[in-house]
């Protein structure tokens, strides 16, 4: 089975040894031992599932598992922790894990686990690797947008920044949260890198159709149809039976 695993764990040994046993299975590992760097090095790595310890010494990794679903992150996620009571196993799959793995454990336990969600939620990823609003569309296999059609040549900070305002299309978002989402938790930037990348963004999305990127005075962004689209729309569908 061709993917790819980033396996989070601050144990180094333990880290080391669940990254040799995948490699040896055939994955591509990627291995860090802190939330932080795991949040950091997902949008490079796109690890298709990863080995999620809970306990880590800077963000939890239910924590990490829930600031990656609010970026948009599909991501399968197997908890691998010491803790064992109830509660923490329904706490983890509420959090959006899809497995949950107690230490200790058997390596060939973990591998057969991993393989399962991989064919569980790959028929679901390919489906989901197009993402799409009005006439603005993101293949995230190919990694590219268009918009009515027309390729729209993006840097990659730009395709995160609009990948981000597309999967929450309809939501304002502040400024901080679109640098913390966008440009990592321990970016040490301001604002204002928020308020350039946008307008570089509109120039390129914006100059094929009706502006769909639109500034909420004091608070932030959002990606949605113009007003007379939307009322257009909306008649639409209050006519139609």
């Amino acid at each position: 089975m061709d993917a790819r695993i980033l396996v989070v764990d601050d144990e180094p040994n333990l880290a080391d040894l669940v990254a040799m046993a995948l490699r040896y299975e055939g994955f591509e590992v990627a291995a860090v031992g802190s939330g932080g760097r795991a949040l950091a090095l997902v949008p490079e790595f796109r690890p298709d599932l990863i080995v999620l310890d809970i306990m880590l010494p800077d963000i939890s990794g239910m924590e990490v598992c829930r600031r990656l679903k609010l970026d948009g992150v599909d991501t399968p996620v197997v908890f691998l922790t010491a803790k064992d009571a109830t509660e923490d196993k329904v706490g983890g799959l509420m959090a959006g894990g899809d497995d949950y793995v107690t230490k200790p454990f058997s390596l060939e336990e973990l591998i057969a686990r991993v393989r399962v969600v991989l064919r569980r939620t790959r028929v679901e990823e390919r489906r989901t690797a197009r993402l799409a609003f009005a006439d603005l569309e993101i293949d995230e296999e190919a990694y590219e947008v268009r918009r009515g059609g027309l390729l729209v040549e993006l840097t990659p900070t730009e395709y995160k920044l609009l990948r981000y305002l597309l999967v929450n299309a309809g939501r304002v978002l502040t400024k901080r949260q679109i640098l913390d989402h966008v440009w990592e938790y321990d970016f040490g930037g301001n604002d204002g890198v928020v308020q350039t990348y946008v307008s570089y963004l509109r120039r390129k999305v914006d100059a094929h159709g009706p502006p769909l990127i639109h500034t909420v005075p004091r608070v932030g962004y959002v990606l949605r149809l113009p007003r007379t689209e939307r009322e257009r729309t909306g008649a639409a569908a209050a006519g139609s039976p």
